[in-house]
């Protein structure tokens, strides 16, 4: 006589969304072949989101990792693990696949990263997901493209992922025209916004903060004296920051991001200062919370990087355009973590693993799969 199967125990919808939200990518993508109810439901924007914010929250950057451009036997894409980068004494790049070559790295946000192609065409990519897509070409209106600044970012009121451009182009000497172009992911489409104070961008990528994108704006591009222009992603309206009271002005700046809050590295002689905005949008939240002497570790001297990132400890992670350094503010002292595989790196960023998909339907698609 046959004996009666007993039955599967029975786990909660919401359950299930607890344990898998907190797997890797490459694991979920896996498990969609475990059955149809869960291919809906690692497919879902949804879930997308509740992985994302877990993923996100992980302070010790478990789910996060390095991306840069390499030049070892050729330029290529490589990864490795942030977390291993910030505490062990080595780690070891993996090359990934990327859809396009000769690119310039623009930004990352929520696990997609945008990359330019030499200045003329735009892609969103996820390296955990290998999803892309090329953005349409944006329609300038200006005679002359003689320089280009770039920014990607996401804007939590519309849901949507945007790609800002700035195309300059200089009429003489000491004029400047800019024309701004915003890209919607969700329309697919470039819009024409209101034009930025005269003058030129100094730097190239756009710094994300607050739901705005950032730039170092000066009279020229090899200006010293320039200002904050910011751009609010949900109001597409700019705006200028202030920059902290300096004592001494003799500096050279560059502007960047600090975990969630605008920096400023400035560099004189043999010392660099790191000022971080702690309250966005508050001059006088600016805050020097370290002074580097570049005596003791001249690598870092005159390579203009602002921090990558900043571990639990307050450690800063260092970008030092050829590899990448780890800068102990307490003792002033730093230790250059062993890169296998790396070649001479540049363009350090940092993303995280998400399920984001740069196509708007993709989710859509998956979930009738």
């Amino acid at each position: 006589m046959a004996q009666d199967s007993k039955p599967q125990p029975f786990i909660p919808h919401e359950i299930v969304v607890k344990i898998l939200s907190r797997l890797p990518v490459k694991s979920l993508l896996q498990l969609r072949c475990v059955s149809k109810l869960w291919r809906s439901l690692i497919s879902s924007p949804q879930f997308a989101k509740t992985h994302l914010d877990v993923s996100s929250k992980n302070k010790d950057y478990a789910k996060h990792r390095l991306i840069f451009i390499s030049a070892c036997y050729r330029y290529c894409l490589k990864t490795c693990s942030l977390q291993s980068m910030l505490y062990e004494p080595s780690v070891t790049a993996i090359d990934v696949e990327c859809p396009i070559s000769e690119y310039s790295l623009v930004g990352c946000c929520n696990g997609l990263v945008c990359i330019a192609v030499n200045y003329e065409s735009i892609f969103l990519w996820n390296p955990s997901t290998r999803e892309s897509k090329k953005l349409t070409d944006y329609g300038v209106t200006l005679k002359n493209i003689d320089s280009i600044a770039l920014g990607f970012g996401y804007d939590e009121s519309s849901d949507d992922y945007k790609v800002v451009g700035i195309f300059v182009d200089w009429c003489n000497w000491d004029s400047y025209e800019n024309e701004v172009q915003v890209y919607s992911l969700r329309t697919d489409t470039w819009k024409r916004i209101e034009q930025f104070p005269g003058g030129t961008s100094v730097d190239f990528r756009g710094k994300l903060a607050s739901g705005a994108l950032h730039w170092a704006w000066g009279s020229d591009m090899q200006s010293t004296d320039w200002v904050i222009v910011s751009l609010d992603l949900a109001k597409e309206m700019s705006r200028t920051i202030a920059q902290p009271n300096y004592v001494n002005d003799e500096f050279s700046s560059m502007l960047g991001v600090l975990g969630e809050c605008l920096c400023i590295l400035r560099q004189y002689g043999n010392f660099a200062e790191l000022w971080v905005m702690k309250e966005y949008g508050k001059s006088d939240s600016w805050s020097k919370i370290a002074t580097m002497s570049y005596s003791m570790f001249p690598k870092l001297r005159n390579q203009y990087d602002t921090p990558i990132c900043i571990s639990e400890d307050g450690k800063l992670l260092l970008s030092m355009r050829r590899e990448v350094g780890l800068y102990n503010p307490k003792d002033n002292t730093v230790e250059y973590p062993e890169v296998h595989n790396s070649g001479a790196c540049f363009e350090h960023m940092t993303y995280v693993e998400s399920l984001v998909s740069p196509n708007v339907d993709k989710g859509a698609e998956r979930q009738q799969q």
